[in-house]
């Protein structure tokens, strides 16, 4: 019972976060005339385009427990996601959903990086996210840092999150849930509500990869 109710109450807060900031992430699309943006924009499934979202970053990678930064994580399109390994539903469902994405691109010949930023570094330790991301996808990729490491980095992508006052371990984090399509050279490209159905962020996820592909 207790369980079910960190459920309910996490879904709810994570309901009101998203619909109190979506519209932060809401502005103009980048300008048009270039044969590659003009591509690019096509393919944009959120209401936003050309944005500062995104930057450089200094992480553990939970698996190999070594620091990385941003150039060795999103060395290819990859789809990055904050969120934390106790989180009851939201973030579970939207990382199975992202993994889902990878395995559709891969079966078409797209290779799609992914990986799982926790906002959550007091409980999730390298072992704990390289575990979480294990247990997701054979390509995700668990990260972890200092409290100031999580913050600036979730500074960078315009997410927010807030840990709940509790008593005991149990506590909950409330966060944005977006996933966010990436690009070593261009950067931010996208992002994808939570529940979005895979099926469609894979082919959002495709045009973006066609159309960088054109780029020589």
């Amino acid at each position: 019972m207790k369980d079910r109710t960190y459920a309910i109450l996490a879904a709810a807060a994570i309901a009101a976060l998203i619909g109190g900031t979506a519209a932060y992430l809401f502005w103009p699309a980048a300008p048009t005339g270039d044969r590659v943006t003009d591509a690019l924009n096509k393919c944009r499934m959120g209401q936003v385009g050309g944005g500062s979202i995104g930057g450089p970053f200094t992480l553990v990678n939970g698996t190999t427990g070594v620091t990385v930064t941003d150039k060795e994580v999103i060395t290819k399109p990859t789809l990055i996601y904050f969120g934390y390994t106790f989180c009851p539903d939201v973030c579970p469902l939207d990382m199975a959903n992202n993994a889902e994405v990878v395995d559709i691109l891969e079966e078409r010949g797209m290779d799609l990086g992914l990986a799982f930023i926790t906002v959550d570094p007091e409980r999730d330790t390298a072992q704990v996210v390289a575990d979480f991301a294990a247990n997701i996808h054979p390509k995700a990729i668990g990260l972890t840092g200092t409290p100031e490491q999580i913050k600036t980095t979730a500074d960078a992508y315009r997410t927010t999150y807030s840990k709940q006052e509790s008593d005991d371990e149990f506590y909950l984090v409330n966060h944005m849930a977006f996933t966010y399509l990436m690009d070593p050279k261009h950067g931010f490209l996208d992002f994808y509500r939570h529940g979005a159905a895979p099926e469609q962020v894979a082919e959002s996820a495709a045009c973006y990869i066609q159309a960088l592909s054109g780029e020589n």
